[in-house]
């Protein structure tokens, strides 16, 4: 796995604890959860990329 696969992966993570944390929160903000998620739908489709350039092993 590459560095840059690994750490989008730990960040997309974070990302997922962060969203839970906001979520569990009686005042938790409507527009930072949305910026998160957002975010975090963003690292996703990065990996996705990534993960198609891989060369399959076979």
């Amino acid at each position: 796995m590459s560095d840059r696969l690994y750490s989008l992966m730990e960040r997309h993570q974070k990302l997922d604890r962060l969203i839970a944390a906001v979520q569990r929160r009686k005042s938790g903000d409507a527009f930072e959860l949305l910026r998160l998620k957002k975010l975090k739908l963003a690292i996703k489709d990065r990996i996705a990329a990534l993960m198609r350039k891989r060369p399959s092993r076979a």
